[in-house]
């Protein structure tokens, strides 16, 4: 386990650990959310890093990663933690056929620790061997409002309540980060219990340093190109803006392809890497990646 860093340039430094190239902005929310303990509430596009920043944290700090995937319908006992009633029936049926034991000591047995599922709000609460996990709660926003309600608790005093065993209190707060797409708003509440950042889509120089950390082998000549074109995208009028994630991606494609310059040809024929909709890959078939490449190296790249 490696402490808490304390100063917003250890925090850079950590990160960048983990390849991951965070703006000063982020690395000083980052470092304040881990000094004052409070949860980090992430929001912007998909595929700008908001899931990775906790990654990076975790094995940055050496912690476990707990991550609750949001999705429509969750509720508290998905989150929290589920009672194993196929292992319930069966000691049911065990004791009635033995006649062990009476009906009252039996309905208690059943509800101990011994037949509950762990979800992962609980497994936050729990001590650690690693010190207090990061708790990663992703894509808050595909879920409700009385899922957000019920957060509540667990984000101001760290605990979470299980009727037949009571309050499950955490001995050390978790390392809390939420992300959202933002295809809804998160209720003000629940975001006044966070720090907040909005994770925008990287500068020219950010990118290319980005791209530099995690596809390493990609040349400088190369990197250059995909950064300057997947920036040109994001101002095109497109449906889904392609991420950093998508560069990411698209490099590693043209990688695979042994890819050394960008062509019309090769950004049609690749187009699936960093753009998901078919009415966005129609926009930049043809002639329009001739122009659209034409005009990122008359105005980007140098000569």
């Amino acid at each position: 386990m490696t402490a808490n860093p304390t100063s917003i340039d250890a925090v850079e430094t950590l990160l960048a650990g983990q390849n991951y190239v965070a703006s000063r902005a982020l690395a000083t929310v980052v470092f304040l959310s881990l000094k004052l303990g409070r949860p980090l509430f992430l929001e912007g596009e998909a595929g700008v890093g908001k899931t990775e920043i906790a990654k990076a944290i975790a094995t940055g700090l050496g912690r476990r990663l707990i991550r609750l995937q949001c999705y429509e319908g969750l509720d508290a006992s998905s989150a929290v933690a589920e009672w194993n009633f196929a292992a319930q029936m069966i000691a049911i049926r065990t004791a009635e056929a033995t006649g062990a034991g009476d009906r009252d000591a039996l309905r208690t047995e059943l509800f101990t620790e011994d037949y509950l599922i762990e979800r992962p709000l609980l497994a936050a609460m729990r001590p650690q061997p690693g010190g207090a996990p990061v708790l990663l709660i992703d894509e808050l926003d595909r879920t409700d409002e009385p899922f957000e309600a019920f957060l509540l608790e667990a984000l101001s005093d760290f605990q979470v309540t299980i009727p037949e065993l009571g309050t499950i209190r955490a001995p050390e707060p978790p390392i809390v980060i939420l992300t959202s797409n933002r295809t809804r708003e998160v209720h003000d509440a629940l975001k006044r219990r966070c720090l907040y950042h909005w994770v925008d889509f990287p500068d020219f120089a950010r990118e290319l340093a980005i791209l530099h950390a995690r596809a390493p082998e990609a040349s400088e000549s190369l990197s250059r190109e995909v950064v300057a074109f997947v920036q040109a995208l994001r101002r095109e009028d497109l449906f889904k803006r392609p991420g950093v994630a998508e560069t990411i991606d698209w490099a590693k494609c043209l990688l695979a392809l042994d890819v050394v310059q960008l062509s019309p040809e090769v950004i049609s024929d690749t187009l699936g890497a960093i753009l998901k909709y078919q009415d966005d890959i129609q926009k930049l078939q043809g002639s329009e990646a001739a122009r659209l490449l034409d005009t990122v190296r008359r105005d980007v790249l140098p000569a």
